[in-house]
């Protein structure tokens, strides 16, 4: 089918990349504060390379407000969750899934990996399939997050679950994590935001049910 006319093509980033020096004082200050956070200590991301701020961030510049609120309620949820690094990463991939976010799924399949998550989860996940061996935390996470994102709620059943395990603290950063990158992945998919180093989109196609 033929796009339709003046649509851009999926290659092209929305959003382009400011370069530092033309950064207003309320952008500097929300650049400078994601760069001076515990985001800007993790190798490789879009806040610790040199140069215009990539990935999400690119495009919370334009509303540096917003960008500020955002960025700060991300870095509680990434890393002051009470959830273990490998269940809240395995929450995240989820939602990269859910979402089709490549970006997001580049970034986060390689975090939960180095945080203890099996390769062949992942792979399952990208897959579209049920994951064939988790752990009971790993289980109760991947139950939680699926049907919050597919059916918008969870069932008593599955709430207990995660209430028992978690305890109510742990419900509720299992929701902000869930709820948080989904807006990261509205983010970076509305700006088709490119993966670093032009690499190819690690998330296949997934057959429509």
């Amino acid at each position: 089918m033929a796009k339709p006319k003046g649509e851009a093509p999926a290659a092209e980033q929305r959003f382009k990349p400011i370069p530092l020096e033309n950064l207003t004082p309320e952008q500097r200050a929300l650049a400078d504060a994601i760069r001076s956070g515990p985001r800007g200590a993790v190798k490789g991301s879009a806040a610790a390379r040199p140069g215009p701020l990539g990935g999400p961030f690119n495009v919370w510049l334009r509303s540096p407000g917003i960008g500020q609120i955002i960025q700060s309620l991300g870095a509680e949820i990434r890393f002051r969750s009470s959830l273990p690094p490998k269940l809240n990463e395995l929450a995240i991939i989820i939602t990269a899934r859910h979402w089709s976010c490549q970006y997001e799924w580049s970034a986060h399949h390689r975090l939960a990996l180095e945080a203890g998550l099996d390769p062949a989860i992942g792979e399952d996940i990208a897959h579209g399939r049920r994951p064939a061996k988790m752990s009971a935390d790993e289980t109760i996470v991947y139950h939680f997050s699926r049907e919050l994102h597919e059916t918008q709620c969870v069932s008593d059943a599955t709430y207990q679950r995660a209430l028992d395990r978690f305890g109510e603290r742990g419900v509720m950063d299992l929701i902000a994590v869930n709820g948080y990158y989904g807006l990261v992945s509205m983010t970076l998919n509305v700006d088709r935001t490119p993966l670093p180093g032009g690499a190819p989109p690690p998330l296949p196609p997934l057959k429509k049910r």
